[in-house]
């Protein structure tokens, strides 16, 4: 049976390509859920289809910036802004 492969060498640019490409697959998502009326039962299987794809995508990018390392200097005291 195969297995699945558990190590990815990605880079940060491989990251960011997925990162830009997900958001324009959510903006597309919210123009096409914008399209389709709240009121009309014909549309709302397509609405739920449409809202849950919308929330695998922006759970994924989630877990994407989840797992990023920012820098902190460590050094001097931190302050952000």
């Amino acid at each position: 049976m195969p297995r699945y492969n558990r190590t990815f060498e990605l880079s940060i640019h491989d990251v960011d390509l997925i990162e830009e490409a997900l958001r324009a697959r959510g903006r597309e998502l919210c123009k096409m859920r914008r399209a389709l009326a709240d009121d009309n039962p014909a549309d709302m299987q397509s609405i739920s289809v449409i809202e849950a794809d919308q929330r695998e995508t922006e759970e994924l990018l989630g877990r994407l910036h989840n797992q990023k390392v920012f820098y902190r200097p460590g050094a001097t005291p931190y302050v952000s802004g």
